[in-house]
């Protein structure tokens, strides 16, 4: 549990405060695994203590993974009532978009507020502004969200492999393949905590398959369009397993591990994850990277 949470369930009675907290707890452990296990919880602690600011945002981020788009939206409007905390900007934006409401989504984005937040929570909000452009139908203009400073970061950080991986897609979507081909790459090679799924977007635009990995060879691709070899005749010795016979070309593309950890789907993530790989899991630690 974070600091402020803490701090915030110190209004309550010492039992209750001890009770609310490990539903809070139990609700961020599950919030990946089993996200509607980790609403549960989050539910119970908003209706024992509901004007406690860190339930609330609890109760917010769990009610956003499960695609409950207005109530998530309420609960993280309440916490910032209360709290002052502007941490969960980009979910609420995205709740936005969710419920259809592009322009929201940007009203929210532009929030005086968003210049004071944190590198990470910044990088969110644009990212959740991009997809909110792409909604409207305004490709390029979410091309434009993303043409920030950070693109020079190198640093291997959650959220610089999730920029790069946003600005690629819309880079795709734009058809300037050459262009995402790199910043799926740069996605790839800073994306230490596997939040994106760049390797395998990669690998479509080259026009490869991943098929294995192996920890001293890197990954293993095959050519997608590849042909299967006919079906050779049996070995007169006998003994010859078939799956060794029909194997085809296999060839080392690289040292790229393979980080992706499927939060999510391909590029899709849990709630609103769409347009840039994972988005809820890193709401759950203000504290992040």
């Amino acid at each position: 549990m974070d600091s402020e949470t803490k701090r915030d369930l110190h209004s309550l009675p010492k039992s209750l405060a001890e009770l609310i907290g490990k539903h809070i707890v139990a609700a961020g452990m599950l919030l990946d695994e089993d996200p509607e296990r980790a609403y549960a919880h989050a539910s119970y602690a908003r209706r024992k203590a509901s004007r406690v600011p860190g339930v609330r945002e609890a109760s917010g981020v769990a009610a956003y993974t499960v695609g409950k788009w207005q109530e998530a939206l309420s609960d993280l409007r309440a916490a910032r009532r209360m709290s002052g905390r502007d941490n969960f900007l980009a979910i609420m934006a995205d709740c936005e978009r969710g419920l259809g409401r592009p322009e929201r989504a940007l009203e929210i984005a532009n929030d005086p507020a968003a210049k004071d937040l944190d590198a990470a929570d910044r990088i969110e909000l644009r990212i959740v502004a991009s997809g909110a452009r792409r909604d409207m139908g305004d490709t390029k203009a979410a091309l434009a969200e993303l043409q920030v400073p950070e693109l020079k970061e190198r640093r291997a950080r959650p959220w610089v492999a999730r920029l790069f991986y946003a600005y690629a897609d819309v880079l795709e979507e734009l058809g300037r393949e050459d262009d995402a081909r790199e910043y799926f790459s740069r996605a790839s090679a800073v994306d230490s905590d596997g939040v994106t799924d760049a390797d395998e977007r990669l690998a479509a635009l080259e026009g490869l398959e991943l098929v294995d990995y192996d920890a001293e060879d890197g990954i293993v691709w095959t050519d997608a369009e590849e042909q299967e070899l006919p079906e050779e005749a049996p070995s007169p010795r006998g003994g010859r397993d078939a799956d060794e016979q029909d194997r085809g070309r296999e060839r080392n593309h690289g040292g790229r591990g393979q980080e992706y950890r499927d939060r999510d789907g391909g590029h899709e993530d849990r709630g609103r994850e769409r347009d840039h790989g994972e988005r809820g899991r890193g709401y759950q630690d203000r504290n992040r990277d």
